[in-house]
């Protein structure tokens, strides 16, 4: 049985998850997290770049 890398538990299947620039193999619950860390820093760092009158794009 596959291993997910995050958690370290045995899992029936892992998914390909892309973090940054790299892709990671990890179980759907590790994945889902990921995904939500990921979405809540794009909205903290649009809300820093809209206090400091950031216009552009990174």
């Amino acid at each position: 049985m596959p291993t997910c890398r995050e958690c370290e538990n045995e899992v029936d299947e892992l998914k390909t998850v892309k973090v940054g620039t790299k892709k990671k193999k990890m179980c759907e619950d590790c994945a889902d997290r990921v995904a939500q860390e990921g979405a809540i820093a794009e909205e903290s760092e649009a809300v820093v770049q809209g206090m400091m009158g950031f216009k552009g794009r990174r």
